[in-house]
């Protein structure tokens, strides 16, 4: 392999690699608007693997299952995620406290990467998920790399650096599809005006993200039990949730609350019809 030091950076060579960081700085944008309600603007271009990082950055390492030696690591600056996360408690009415906003940093992180695993997905033709991350320091090999900046009206917050490890970028380049099938394929016919039909959205990666699949899960309640009352549980004990039987169910949607409903059949399987569509400060109320 050669060394990524010297040979040019595929974060600006392989289309693959950049319509991955497209569709992570636009699906990133999106969790910061939707949890701050403010626009952020994001751009990204390569970045020499020799980058300089803030002594008191946060390293969060990042591997996917799926994909073998697939690692991606991102480096926030502490100015960039204690001013983005104390937006995020100020919209949802909460205290700016250092271990929160640390906690709903990574959480806006988790959201972002677990679109990136789904798009990696989608261009290797395998399952890829994300698997247990963790803080972690630099890696120690001078890795390629992106530069992320990120823009919120006339502020500039110091950017974020976005690193793939060389088995990542690898699995990215064969999964692209060749040149000659590509060129071989005839493009589709134009479609007909039809003036009743929205024009496209301007963003080139918001279709991708329309494609990312998300788990849904429906929660009945939760409770608290000690570890000596669990041991005793056998089949036939009944624990008691902490909602009645009268009070609507939680959508959550990649484990965040996203709306209310109540249980229902439907051909002989457990539905859920939505009452509610939850505010964004509820949800971030959620994630405590």
């Amino acid at each position: 392999m050669s060394d990524p030091a010297v040979s040019p950076n595929r974060f600006g060579t392989e289309p693959a690699v950049r319509r991955l960081m497209d569709v992570w700085s636009e699906n990133l944008a999106l969790v910061l608007e939707s949890m701050t309600g403010q626009r952020f603007q994001l751009a990204w271009q390569a970045a020499p693997s020799d980058s300089v990082v803030e002594d008191d950055a946060l390293w969060w390492e990042q591997p996917l299952h799926g994909a073998t030696e697939a690692v991606v690591w991102i480096c926030s600056p502490r100015s960039t995620w204690e001013h983005a996360s104390n937006l995020v408690l100020e919209s949802a009415g909460l205290e700016r406290v250092p271990d929160e906003a640390r906690k709903t940093w990574l959480e806006i992180l988790g959201q972002s990467l677990a679109a990136l695993a789904r798009a990696v997905g989608s261009i290797i033709g395998e399952e890829v998920t994300c698997s247990a991350g963790a803080e972690n320091s630099a890696p120690r090999d001078l890795l390629e790399r992106a530069v992320v900046s990120l823009t919120l009206g006339d502020t500039s917050l110091s950017p974020l650096l976005v690193l793939f490890s060389p088995g990542l970028l690898d699995r990215l380049g064969a999964g692209e599809p060749s040149k000659s099938a590509a060129a071989s394929t005839p493009p589709d016919p134009p479609a007909a005006a039809d003036e009743s039909i929205p024009p496209p959205r301007a963003s080139r990666t918001f279709d991708l993200l329309l494609d990312v699949e998300l788990p849904v899960s429906i929660s009945f309640g939760k409770t608290q039990l000690n570890l000596k009352d669990v041991l005793k549980l056998t089949t036939g004990s009944i624990v008691e949730l902490n909602r009645g039987v009268s009070e609507p169910v939680e959508v959550l949607v990649n484990h965040w609350l996203v709306a209310r409903g109540e249980v229902v059949v439907v051909d002989g399987n457990y539905g859920v019809r939505i009452q509610q569509i939850v505010s964004r400060q509820e949800r971030l109320r959620s994630l405590r």
